[in-house]
């Protein structure tokens, strides 16, 4: 079973559930919202996606940082902490099995592949 993380309102998740749905994935839904994210998950994707690609540094809520804010993060330790305490900085969605990240974000070509 898959577990996607991210927060029901974006679009970009309502997108991947969308496709997930259509092409009969099946999944769970973890809200950060309503359940967060621990450091250790965190870790986890970090060591296997990068910590620089677990920050959407496009999103409004990078955005609202300021200046400062935006430059303190030049580190994993950092960036983690960042995203616990603003889990709408976290790429979306995030698409695990097994505790292996099968896709970060969405596109429609990666999961073709990765869903097969």
């Amino acid at each position: 079973m898959y577990t996607v993380y991210g927060i029901p309102n974006c679009n970009t998740v309502k997108k991947a559930l969308d496709w997930l749905k259509e092409h009969q994935v099946a999944y769970e839904f973890h809200d950060y919202k309503k359940k967060g994210i621990t450091a250790e998950k965190l870790q986890s994707w970090a060591a296997q996606a990068g910590w620089e690609a677990l920050v959407n540094k496009k999103g409004t809520t990078w955005r609202q940082l300021d200046a400062d804010a935006q430059a303190s993060i030049t580190g994993e330790k950092a960036a983690i902490a960042l995203m616990q305490e603003k889990t709408s900085v976290i790429k979306r969605p995030l698409i695990e099995k097994n505790n292996k990240v099968v896709a970060l974000g969405f596109d429609e070509d990666a999961y073709q592949k990765a869903f097969q």
